[in-house]
């Protein structure tokens, strides 16, 4: 590739889905991979033109570090040929989480447009509750169904006992909806975020949870 590769690496999915939300929608880059670390981290892997990559970037890291995502990140420009064996990664699974850490983006649902990225006209709203704790997660989730007609479309797990439900609806559901289920939390668990993304962007879309 002979394109910037940008690297966001972030604590916690919600704040990671944040950042890839305003990356996408700030710039022409196009997401090439996620990948999970260990310790509650979100590796996004975007690749563009160089100034796209970089605009992107710190549009991204600066969600990010509004959600106390703690971000830390690179833009490379074309990276050497030799590099992109360690750069890109086959798609794992976790055996311990039995979810995938390393995804690839699934474009193909969304369709494409001749040029740029691919993107999708939506007009609805994605929902994210991110918890450290099973318990408070499902207190959570259930008492944002009670609140608001929402969908709810998945929950990942991030490991460190870090679970994200993700919620979908029309903007004003959503945002009822998780309000009322950030509420809930408090002497549960820890709540890593409650975040409502509106018309979120391809790259976003590309990598919903399956429940």
């Amino acid at each position: 590739m002979s394109e910037a590769l940008g690297i966001l690496e972030v604590t916690g999915l919600t704040p990671a889905m944040a950042a890839l939300d305003t990356m996408d929608k700030t710039a022409g880059i196009k997401l090439l991979q996620t990948e999970s670390n260990d310790f509650y981290g979100v590796v996004l892997k975007v690749t563009g033109p160089v100034d796209a990559v970089q605009a992107a970037i710190a549009a991204g890291r600066s969600a990010a570090d509004q959600m106390g995502g703690k971000p830390v990140w690179a833009v490379i420009n074309k990276p050497d040929e030799r590099a992109w064996t360690a750069l890109i990664s086959p798609v794992e699974v976790s055996p311990l989480i039995q979810q995938p850490v390393v995804k690839n983006p699934n474009y193909e649902v969304l369709g494409t447009r001749s040029e740029g990225p691919p993107v999708a006209d939506n007009i609805f709203a994605l929902g994210f509750i991110e918890t450290q704790g099973f318990t408070a997660v499902f207190e959570a989730i259930d008492s944002a169904c009670k609140a608001a007609n929402v969908e709810v479309i998945g929950k990942e797990k991030l490991g460190g006992g870090y679970i994200t439900v993700v919620v979908k609806g029309d903007v004003a559901a959503v945002k009822a909806a998780i309000e009322a289920g950030t509420a809930k939390v408090q002497g549960l668990g820890k709540l890593i975020a409650g975040h409502v993304i509106a018309r979120p962007s391809a790259a976003v879309l590309s990598l919903l949870p399956k429940s």
